[in-house]
């Protein structure tokens, strides 16, 4: 019984707000075959755009995970991937085809649990082809800046998939929180423990942001908004540390884009998107710092990630 790859049993769809844009989208996703990938398809399109999913054809970080083809950065984009693809990482999702009427993601919860709820939905379906693993075989790690404004991502080997994340906001409302998280996935815990930590942002921001033309579909209903002191929303806080667990969701999501399932320990420190798709990339430029592996028998996988979600 090897450990297999997996997409979804059925067709199941979902219409929304873009975070940023503010514009209505409509996703459908659909089952595909093995080794195919998470392929995102621009169907609002005279002729509908494939973009599938690799560390290459991310083309924007700022503020989120922005991909494009890969053989053409200035082409149709599908903006804010990043909790869509945590949510396919977490349970375990290889292959999936995602229609998309529009250029952002929707935001929904602002989390990635509605995504998880709508995958679950559709059902997981074991396919026909061995799921290829990228181990890590030594440390990679990706640093900037120095003080202050040090953060640095990196990669190094582990018996399974580990996150670990530190943020320093220096912010009372964030300080009152944990501001470290170690969050093992091989634990089956995704769902609970990291899928429901919501994206934040701070008032401040804000203004800045809806006068760039960003930030249009933020509401309290997607997002934790925080002032100068604190938490804005009347429901608080999904988890006392929340706002780290979020960076593990976003990171889960960025890591995923290396195009397979991890094996190895993640660990930053202030990281975010553009670092860590640095790091994603510079493991790939090194082929000494990974291989490829695949399970004949699920009992040799690392604890816990040959099922990551139950298939049914």
């Amino acid at each position: 019984m090897t450990v297999a790859q997996r997409t979804i049993k059925s067709l199941t769809r979902a219409v929304g707000l873009g975070v940023h844009g503010g514009q209505k989208v409509e996703l459908t996703l659909r089952p595909a075959p093995p080794d195919t990938g998470v392929v995102f398809r621009r169907v609002d399109l005279p002729t509908p755009v494939e973009i599938k999913i690799d560390a290459f054809a991310v083309t924007d970080t700022r503020l989120a995970t922005t991909v494009t083809p890969r053989n053409d950065p200035g082409g149709p984009a599908v903006k804010t991937v990043e909790h869509f693809l945590s949510a396919c990482s977490g349970l375990g999702i290889d292959n999936l085809y995602v229609d998309i009427t529009n250029e952002e993601m929707p935001i929904l919860d602002g989390s990635a649990a509605s995504f998880v709820f709508l995958l679950q939905s559709a059902g997981i379906e074991l396919q026909k082809a061995p799921k290829r693993f990228l181990r890590i075989k030594k440390t990679v790690e990706i640093r900037e800046g120095e003080g202050a404004s040090l953060k640095w991502a990196r990669l190094e080997p582990y018996e399974g998939y580990r996150l670990t994340f530190e943020i320093e906001f220096d912010h009372p409302a964030v300080n009152q929180t944990g501001q470290r998280v170690a969050f093992d996935m091989g634990s089956g815990q995704y769902k609970r423990e990291i899928a429901r930590a919501r994206t934040f942002g701070f008032t401040k921001d804000v203004e800045m942001m809806r006068s760039r033309g960003l930030g249009l579909g933020g509401s309290y209903d997607n997002a934790i908004v925080v002032d100068d002191r604190r938490v804005l929303n009347d429901d608080g806080l999904r988890y006392d540390d929340e706002f780290v667990k979020h960076k593990i969701l976003d990171a889960i999501g960025d890591m995923y884009v290396i195009g397979h399932p991890l094996i190895g320990a993640y660990t930053a420190y202030k990281s975010g998107h553009a670092l860590n798709n640095k790091l994603v990339r510079a493991v790939l430029a090194d082929t000494s710092a990974f291989d490829i592996v695949t399970f004949d028998d699920p009992s040799r996988a690392p604890p816990g990630l040959a099922d990551l979600a139950p298939a049914w």
